[in-house]
This record gives structure tokens, sequence and C-alpha cells, in this order.
């Protein structure tokens, strides 16, 4: 999978806003969250061109303006183990080196 890497952090797609989720209500499409063109667009803002494209990468995703309204990306270090949670919508990125895990 191709991810957009700088300095040594990579590029993670992800909706804070509420409403839909963008990668935890589509959680068959990993590649929501990394896919370079997805990241430029969204680093233009550009949702035109992001709607056209996800038209003819993603057919099979409803997915309407109100759906980008709202992405961004956060840089997350490379290597790093992280997750998407979500609430009504609204994505986090939670880092496991950041989180507090228990183990049964």
């Amino acid at each position: 999978m191709e991810k957009v890497i700088r300095d040594g952090l990579v590029a993670v797609v992800y909706s804070p806003g509420f409403g839909a989720g963008w990668y935890t209500w589509n959680k068959e499409h990993p590649e929501l969250v990394f896919d370079p063109t997805i990241v430029e667009y969204v680093e233009k803002q550009e949702k035109d061109k992001l709607l056209a494209y996800m038209g003819i990468k993603f057919p099979d995703l409803y997915v309407g303006i109100s759906t980008i309204q709202d992405l961004e990306i956060a840089w997350v270090e490379e290597g790093v183990q992280f997750r998407i949670d979500e609430y009504d919508g609204n994505e986090s990125i939670v880092t496991k080196d950041r989180d507090d895990w228990l183990v049964a």
C-alpha cells in the first residue's frame, strides 16, 4: 500500500468532524487512510477533484461533499502502531504508545 512519508512521518487521512466516519465506516478499504492522491487533494483542499477521484477509484462507496468536508491529515511517526477511533462519525487517532493498554 502506497503511503506519503515526509521526514519519517506518514500521512493519515481521517475525519474529526461529526457525521460519516472516513475510515471507520469503510474499514474494508484501509487504503483510504494512506492513498497519496487523497492526501494531495486533502492538503490542497481540492474537494471537487477528490469527489471525482473517489467516484472512479471507489465506485462502491457513497462519498458526498459532506463526507469529505472535514477530512484532515495527521502525521504519524513511521512504524508506530495506531488505530482510528470513532464516536458519532468523529474520528480520532490513538497511537499505541500514548494509550493505556491492559493485558488479561
